[in-house]
């Protein structure tokens, strides 16, 4: 869709500067203005690392996240478009993942939620960050909601 792929291509100055805040320091790039998009003015984001299938390059995606008990919980909305985003495409070929939360490295597992358990956790993140509901309405597809939970600390991202 034209507008999915507009408001992208908008954001991505915001994110290569947000990417490089983080790496900096993740204590300050943990969190975004998320009110400037209809969010939370704190909005808490993760680095998910993630390898090319086909390149094999390493690729570093900064995610809104929240939480369910010990796990993480991202959306692949790719802003409503109507394909998923690159990371979750790399992501289903390896069963782990290494993320960063604030300061904290993590390797781990990931999974994508099903049934009753991903339209609960759609309903938790469409609430923490509203926009989440308009990107819905912009494909056809159904998003991923995907969860991660570390199963150990790493010392680099």
């Amino acid at each position: 869709m034209a507008d999915a792929n507009e408001f992208m291509a908008n954001l991505k100055p915001f994110f290569e500067d947000h990417l490089r805040r983080y790496l900096a320091d993740g204590n300050d790039g943990h969190y975004i203005d998320g009110s400037q998009f209809g969010g939370p003015e704190k909005t808490t984001t993760l680095l998910l690392k993630t390898i090319g299938r086909k390149s094999r390059q390493e690729y570093i995606t900064p995610l809104i996240y929240d939480r369910a008990g010990d796990e993480y919980v991202i959306i692949a909305s790719n802003g409503g478009r109507d394909f998923d985003p690159a990371w979750f495409t790399n992501l289903t070929a390896k069963p782990g993942v290494r993320f960063q939360v604030a300061e904290d490295r993590f390797e781990g597992s990931w999974r994508v939620a099903e049934g009753e358990e991903r339209t609960k956790l759609w309903a938790q993140m469409a609430n923490y960050y509203p926009p989440y509901n308009d990107y819905e309405t912009r494909t056809d597809r159904l998003i991923p909601v995907v969860l991660l939970w570390a199963e150990r600390g790493v010392e680099t991202l």
